[in-house]
């Protein structure tokens, strides 16, 4: 399970990065301009996966009052951008932390936006944290062709796999 869980997070980065990369050329017209989606924009959806990749790495590191990022950033989309990368490396450098996979099976207490209260896995919150990001990534590549991209990067996890 540990070894699966660190292609995951290795795929994540990987992904992260292809479509950062494409979405920096964007300017910031391209990045705020409103486009129907789950979020009115480029810049609201990178600020809710980092934010949500954020509060998840934090509730697994029992943070005792885990915060969502974007509600006081004030930076720019570039900082954002450089942020996003760094918490999905901290997600990878959580799970080679982990002894074994039972350590994975601990169950996580924690409080959702709404203070519920949930207990999952550790290796589930992991599962479902690179699942959202996939999810919102392909809705990224959706606004990057209605933003007149020049160029689309592929983030399949079959692409990631054959990079070598």
């Amino acid at each position: 399970m540990k070894e699966l869980l660190l292609q995951y997070a290795g795929y994540n980065i990987w992904a992260n990065k292809r479509i950062m990369d494409a979405l920096l050329k964007l300017g910031d017209g391209a990045v705020d301009k409103e486009i129907i989606s789950s979020f009115p924009s480029v810049r609201s959806t990178v600020y809710h996966i980092w934010s949500a990749e954020f509060i998840w790495l934090q509730r697994l590191l029992l943070v005792e009052h885990p915060v969502w990022m974007a509600s006081d950033f004030k930076g720019t989309f570039e900082e954002a951008c450089t942020d996003w990368q760094r918490v999905s490396v901290a997600l990878e450098q959580f799970i080679q932390k982990q002894y074994d996979d039972y350590a994975l099976q601990h169950v996580l207490q924690y409080y959702d936006l709404k203070k519920t209260s949930h207990k999952t896995p550790v290796f589930q919150v992991l599962h479902h944290i690179f699942n959202h990001s996939t999810y919102h990534r392909g809705q990224l590549v959706t606004m990057l062709r209605q933003s007149d991209a020049k160029e689309i990067p592929g983030t399949d996890f079959i692409g990631f796999v054959r990079r070598k």
